[in-house]
């Protein structure tokens, strides 16, 4: 299996940007002792998705996915997400939780339905040969909309209920799930990654709740996080060039990884171009490219085992 360095950028960073609140902590920027995490210092990835990583094993037992129903003051709606408990799950021991997003035109189903994405082969796999830890993954639907005729498009007006879906998460879906399962809590303990349009606003939320999301993973991200042109249209940008940054923050991610395949036709450079930002402002994180991908399972499955390889450390 192909190994290779990932493309680091270490920049010079206030003391304590990189650090966090302790486990369980509501990481408010408070009295709470903080520690440094260098996940980013040292880090290797894999470019392509071992083998061992997403196969189904016979040597290993895979839980199933449930769909579950919360209710959204957001949206002002009843909205549906699917959850995967480790297996094995207990109520007596409590997991960490990684939210992952989906795509343009996706929803709650988006990636759990589809065979060749392996969110739980690699997450279980992983865990079962101590690579990872056992965190419970959930898949929400990104489209924050309270009006029935609003649907997924190509304008900036049907882009906006995606942009809302941090108030969804933040204020109705992380609230439920720490209500109605063993989780635990704290920046240190909860991660969140997303591919294409879930990749960016990956970025945007990690961007701005860095006090509530320790590790930040955006899989070929679309455009539209900072104002640009594509093939569908012109993005007005969810933040400018410049805020692409946590310098005056409390709290930057101890893992931030962004990644794309060479031949993606669909995002194209935008995720680089991200990653070039990042590099100007000064942040630090991981960017990696996949020879030969697509906006395709190989790219998802590529970022989804490196990121689940190095989040959640003891």
């Amino acid at each position: 299996m192909k190994k290779i360095l990932a493309f680091m950028l270490a920049a010079l960073m206030l003391a304590g940007c990189a650090s966090g609140a302790e486990d369980g902590d509501s990481s408010d920027g408070g009295s709470e002792p903080k520690k440094e995490i260098n996940i980013m210092d040292n880090m290797t990835v894999d470019e392509f998705c071992p083998s061992e990583s997403s196969e189904t094993r016979s040597d290993v037992e895979y839980p199933s996915y449930e769909h579950v129903t919360y209710h959204s003051d957001t949206t002002g709606s009843d909205r549906g997400f699917n959850i995967l408990l480790p297996a094995g799950y207990k109520k007596s021991k409590k997991y960490p939780v990684v939210y992952v997003l989906h795509g343009i035109f996706g929803d709650e189903n988006t990636m759990t339905n589809e065979p060749a994405y392996k969110f739980k082969e690699i997450s279980t796999n992983l865990a079962a040969d101590g690579k990872a830890k056992e965190a419970i993954l959930v898949f929400p639907a990104m489209y924050a909309t309270g009006d029935p005729n609003m649907q997924p498009g190509f304008t900036p007006e049907q882009v906006l209920p995606y942009d809302n879906f941090i108030n969804d998460l933040v204020n109705d879906l992380m609230p439920y799930v720490e209500d109605n399962y063993s989780v635990l809590t704290g920046r240190d303990n909860t991660a969140i990654c997303g591919f294409s349009m879930g990749g960016r606003e990956t970025l945007f939320i990690g961007l701005e709740r860095p006090d509530l999301f320790g590790y930040v993973g955006a899989f070929a991200p679309a455009p539209g996080l900072t104002p640009g042109q594509d093939w569908a249209m012109q993005h007005p940008g969810q933040l400018t060039e410049d805020e692409l940054t946590f310098e005056g923050k409390d709290y930057s991610p101890y893992l931030l990884l962004v990644c794309c395949g060479t031949d993606d036709h669909t995002v194209g450079t935008f995720p680089k171009s991200y990653h070039e930002i990042f590099d100007r402002n000064g942040v630090k994180h991981i960017w990696y490219e996949v020879t030969g991908a697509d906006h395709d399972a190989t790219m998802i499955n590529s970022g989804f085992n490196n990121f689940m390889s190095n989040i959640f450390p003891d």
